[in-house]
């Protein structure tokens, strides 16, 4: 069941304001720090796994999808998932990676795949059901990216099993440890400008 509480009429607006707009940039930047420690870590795991059986090595991918989740269920507006992605592409890209300028691609194409999940709930559910969507629709649209300029030319048995681990990886590290990592957040009070932060207060 999704633990999502219908939004009151108080946060209803999809308007964006100046507060949306710091925050979006802060969780960019977070984000982008978090993508460049992931980039060594994470690569490491994926090249073990992808050795041990190739194409499995996506079971390392769903941190790199975290923005577009963190985004969706903090700002709640359209194109925050997007843009939350992006900003954390653009840092671990400026900051320094294997990949360079098409760290920024990726990031726009997996902001997207998070951001259609939120758009087909209009924007409305929150619950750890849609995150998880969200993560698998991120990891989604990252295969889809990576097929076209690369992976087409490896055996169906290559992406089959690449695109299983990509959204049990977006599913778990992306959208359920990015929903408890909001509540978590919340629950300090450091997002009671916000409905998750106030969501938070009337549980306790």
């Amino acid at each position: 069941m999704d633990r999502s509480s219908p939004v009151d009429s108080s946060d209803r607006s999809l308007q964006w304001r100046v507060v949306d707009i710091v925050i979006a940039a802060v969780l960019g930047v977070a984000t982008g720090l978090v993508f460049w420690f992931w980039n060594s870590i994470g690569y490491l795991w994926f090249q073990t796994a992808d050795a041990v059986t190739p194409g499995f090595g996506g079971i390392a991918v769903g941190i790199w999808l975290i923005g577009g989740v963190l985004g969706g269920l903090i700002i709640r507006k359209p194109g925050a998932a997007l843009l939350v992605e992006l900003i954390g592409a653009i840092v671990s890209a400026l900051i320094g990676n294997i990949w360079g300028p098409t760290t920024i691609y990726s990031g726009i194409v997996q902001g997207l795949g998070a951001e259609l999940i939120f758009a087909a709930f209009f924007y409305r559910r929150f619950g750890i059901v849609v995150a998880a969507l969200a993560g698998i629709g991120a990891g989604v649209a990252a295969w889809i990216f990576e097929f076209f300029t690369g992976n087409i030319e490896k055996s169906v048995a290559f992406n089959a099993l690449y695109l299983g681990s990509v959204v049990v990886s977006g599913a778990l590290l992306a959208g359920v440890l990015g929903w408890f990592l909001v509540r978590a957040l919340a629950a300090t009070g450091a997002l009671s400008r916000f409905a998750v932060g106030r969501e938070a207060r009337r549980e306790v």
